[in-house]
């Protein structure tokens, strides 16, 4: 097994969604999970099949909404996956604790790799979040470039209330929006952020009333199709990679992008 590829998902049917739902209208898909009954619960199928549909998303494709059906954006994981018979076909828990450590690696790799398709630079990715976004839930919002959440909305990293670690990405997506210090504290003690304080420390752009949520998602998605798109993606591009380069560096990439960009307005080949 490759690092980013689970063998017991290569048998997934192309139209096979898990409780998850792909809709596409000309530049704008919506992904969305549709396990009211479990408030949303993730299972490693869920960020196979996001992997695979995500990335074969055709470049047309110009902004991608996540939301969750029914009253939470995603309670976390599945936690059937917790019990000694886990669900059929799909690594448990005890399962992975089982596994060396090369191959348990790999698995938890291929789940990494689900919620890092949304940093496609020509993609702008929005998560619209009410309720309750638990664990996964918490951490599939933070692979969205934008977050808008509900007023009745509640982040939780509750990992370490289960003896677990945040696995899917979101420590480092969570310190870079947020910080050390804060990031730290939601995640060692597992407490719940409210929206208004999600607002305030940066964790959402915007908070809105729950029956607004969907026409904030559309009014920020008109906001990007309206500008070139060309422009939208090399800075998203310049932005993702910011924190890992030095400030020259940065300066070098934003000199090389404005240069393509002013090609671009000339008409004049890449």
């Amino acid at each position: 097994m490759t690092a980013g590829t689970a063998t017991w998902a290569s048998g997934i049917p192309a139209d096979a969604g898990f409780g998850v739902q792909l809709s596409q209208a000309d530049q704008v898909a919506t992904v969305t999970l549709n396990r009211p009954a479990k408030r949303n619960a993730q299972t490693p199928l869920t960020w196979a099949w996001l992997s695979r549909t995500v990335n074969a998303l055709p470049g047309t494709v110009r902004v991608l909404v996540v939301r969750g059906e029914g009253s939470s954006f995603s309670a976390g994981l599945d936690r059937a996956l917790f019990t000694p018979d886990g669900i059929e076909g799909i690594p448990g828990v005890l399962q992975l604790a089982r596994m060396g450590h090369d191959e348990a690696s790999a698995e938890i790799a291929s789940y990494q790799h689900g919620l890092g398709v949304f940093a496609r630079p020509g993609l702008v990715s929005l998560a619209l979040v009410q309720g309750h976004a638990v664990g996964a839930g918490f951490q599939l919002s933070l692979a969205c470039d934008v977050r808008i959440a509900a007023s009745d909305a509640r982040f939780t990293m509750a990992e370490v209330s289960l003896g677990l670690v945040p696995d899917l990405g979101g420590t480092k997506r969570l310190v870079e929006l947020v910080g050390y210090s804060r990031a730290a504290e939601i995640c060692l003690t597992g407490r719940r952020v409210d929206a208004a304080e999600a607002e305030r420390i940066g964790l959402v752009s915007s908070v809105v009333a729950p029956d607004e949520l969907a026409a904030a998602g559309e009014r920020f998605v008109a906001s990007i199709l309206e500008k070139p798109a060309s422009a939208v993606a090399e800075i998203k591009a310049l932005l993702l990679a910011a924190a890992d380069r030095s400030q020259s560096d940065q300066e070098r990439a934003e000199r090389e992008a404005q240069h393509r960009q002013l090609r671009v307005l000339a008409g004049l080949p890449e």
